[in-house]
């Protein structure tokens, strides 16, 4: 019998609800980097266990909003978790209960009638096991989660358990994707996703949050390549400067990165032109936030 359904994976910024899907899927489909509040849009992997198909939606990290961007994210992450058939609550296994994860617990009350919510404990080699014990007991005194995880989603131990564990809980029914389909974000996106981290990596804190990516055009060549054109949006001059680098280094650096992923990823050659275009309120234009997958009107205040 086939069986199929959605996953929310919620939690604080970096808790690791990026790795955890990109270890489930068993492809990178979610940018992954150090920075917190790096996931905007609710990224749907997917992902095959027997005859099961268990489609994962990683939200944005749940945090204290303060920006319009803040708070289409934040929304955007409990709107993933009210339309999922399970519910999984990633937490840091060295950070223990948090302010943060008390808020969550704190709003998971009405997202938890009627489906089922998991814990999981991750990064769980940067403590000992009695601690992790401890943790697991206080949280589950807190909130009446159907089973506890304790896992590492970078090194992979204890995520079979939890993949099983998932694909049990979903409802039987036919698959929502092609059996080969590991995403359902366009191309076009997860090209600008791509290229985003390798600027959030390379820039580290010169520029937080106020860049984004998006891919202008994409065409198919008859070599079998693709010609991708993307700009990056910034809010000030100075910023346009950072990106560029000195002599176009840091961009050159950003577009061989991103190029080399994406020819990883495609599985062909990609021809990948970047420019930097300053658009003071990017912030406050809803094409920008249809871009990154977001309501725009659920940044209103």
């Amino acid at each position: 019998m086939k069986r199929a359904g959605f996953v929310a994976l919620i939690g604080e910024p970096n808790a690791g609800k990026s790795t955890l899907l990109n270890r489930m899927v068993g492809a990178k489909v979610s940018i992954v980097t150090h920075k917190v509040q790096t996931t905007r849009a609710r990224i749907r992997g997917i992902a095959m266990t027997g005859e099961t198909q268990i489609v994962f939606v990683d939200t944005p990290g749940l945090f204290q909003p303060r920006r319009r961007l803040d708070r289409a994210m934040v929304a955007a992450a409990w709107g993933g978790a009210a339309d999922a058939d399970v519910v999984v609550l990633l937490t840091e296994a060295h950070r223990g209960v948090t302010e943060g994860v008390e808020t969550i617990l704190e709003g998971l009350g009405d997202i938890a009638k009627g489906r089922k919510v998991a814990l999981a404990i991750n990064k769980i080699d940067r403590v000992r096991p009695e601690a992790l014990l401890g943790l697991a007991e206080d949280l589950n005194a807190r909130f009446g989660f159907a089973e506890t995880f304790m896992i590492s989603a970078e090194k992979g131990h204890g995520v079979d358990a939890l993949r099983q564990w998932l694909a049990g809980e979903l409802p039987e029914g036919p698959w929502l994707y092609p059996e080969d389909q590991i995403a359902d974000l366009p191309l076009r996106m997860i090209a600008a996703e791509m290229t985003r981290e390798k600027l959030t990596l390379r820039l580290h804190q010169e520029l937080p949050y106020q860049m984004t990516v998006e891919t202008e055009s994409w065409e198919e060549r008859k070599d079998g390549s693709a010609r991708i054109d993307q700009v990056i949006y910034v809010v000030r001059d100075g910023h346009k400067g950072i990106v560029l680098g000195h002599k176009g280094e840091t961009i050159k650096a950003v577009s061989r990165a991103s190029r080399e992923e994406l020819n990883e990823f495609l599985g062909r050659k990609v021809h990948l032109f970047l420019k930097v275009k300053v658009r003071p309120n990017w912030l406050d234009e809803a094409e920008r936030y249809s871009q990154m997958g977001l309501n725009f009107k659920d940044g209103n205040a």
